[in-house]
């Protein structure tokens, strides 16, 4: 590591992996110096694309400063502690880990080494989320919505719907909302391809998400609704919308009197920008510097546990509220 570029690496290049490659490859920030997978066709045909090594997993680990761990969910763990141990950075996509208790002897590991654990929330990174956070701490929140909606897609999938979209929409109300989760329901169908969970925080704020594989438009949307106003967030064009209460006007000229209600919409500006860019570049000036990530281990392990207790509730035959149980995340 110099203090210009951090060595990268990417341990797994399956569709997310490449994308991980690709970013390293043009980050000033990063030099990719190799790529790492099972299927060493893949790994070399990725290599290929941007001119650098398809390494052995113990000569990754010698070359780099900083790896992103883009392997299936159940192979998380053995990877990124692998890594660590070898003294090596770690971004771990989404979700953090199968098993919690990993996910915690994974924090332990790199708080002894004084290494970086990142975990790939990637909307955090979003422009429009990130515009959202700069003022969301001064609104009086009553209730978030969000929908994570979408046609099937053509490429196999083990995580459920909630482990696999949920999440991320969980992981951002997490995040705004300073408080504790007091009860939670969810319901899905039985193929897990299209759920509905409801949150009640200590606050009083409460939560509804919505997420789906089997809806014919692409939707991804979260909308805040505040004492001062309500907030429209779309990921996907980036942009933010700002409904305040509408304004009566009274109408002269002839009786009896008339009103007219004046919405009033503000459109906030958000600077463009690819998510993936902005995280990994933050990863690598974290590992650079020494500071802590935007979405550290601990904050990923919050949501892995809510996500798990929703899926688990949306698989289940039990139409109840389930009280968050005191110690529980």
């Amino acid at each position: 590591m110099t203090n210009n570029t951090v060595n990268a690496g990417v341990i797994g290049v399956g569709s997310m992996g490449q994308n991980h490659a690709r970013v390293y490859d043009e980050l000033s920030e990063t030099n990719l110096v190799g790529v790492f997978d099972v299927d060493n066709d893949r790994a070399e045909a990725v290599a290929d694309n941007y001119e650098t090594t398809a390494c052995s997993m113990e000569d990754l680990l010698d070359t780099a400063d900083v790896v992103s761990v883009a392997v299936p969910t159940q192979f998380h763990y053995q990877n990124a502690k692998r890594a660590l141990e070898s003294d090596v950075h770690v971004l771990v996509e989404k979700p953090f880990v199968d098993d919690p208790a990993n996910g915690q002897e994974l924090i332990d590991i790199a708080d002894n080494r004084n290494l970086v654990l990142q975990v790939g929330h990637i909307e955090r990174f979003n422009p429009a989320v990130q515009v959202l956070r700069d003022f969301a701490g001064e609104l009086t929140i009553r209730g978030i919505s969000t929908e994570r909606l979408g046609p099937p897609i053509d490429r196999a999938i083990d995580d459920t719907v909630i482990m696999d979209l949920m999440i991320h929409d969980l992981d951002i109300v997490l995040d705004i909302v300073d408080s504790e989760v007091d009860s939670y329901n969810a319901v899905g169908t039985p193929d897990c391809r299209y759920a509905n969970a409801n949150l009640r925080f200590d606050s009083g704020v409460t939560a509804s998400l919505t997420t789906s594989r089997v809806t014919q438009e692409k939707v991804r949307t979260l909308t805040i609704s505040a004492a001062e106003c309500r907030v429209k967030v779309d990921y996907i064009d980036q942009n933010i919308e700002i409904h305040r209460s509408s304004v009566p006007t009274h109408i002269d000229g002839g009786s009896p009197v008339r009103h007219r209600h004046k919405n009033l919409v503000e459109t906030l500006n958000v600077d463009q920008a690819e998510p993936l860019m902005s995280e990994l570049r933050s990863f690598a000036n974290a590992a650079k510097t020494g500071s802590k990530p935007v979405v550290d281990g601990e904050q990923g392990l919050r949501v892995l546990e809510l996500t798990k207790a929703l899926d688990e509730e949306a698989q289940s035959d039990t139409d109840s509220t389930r009280e968050v149980v005191a110690g529980a995340r």
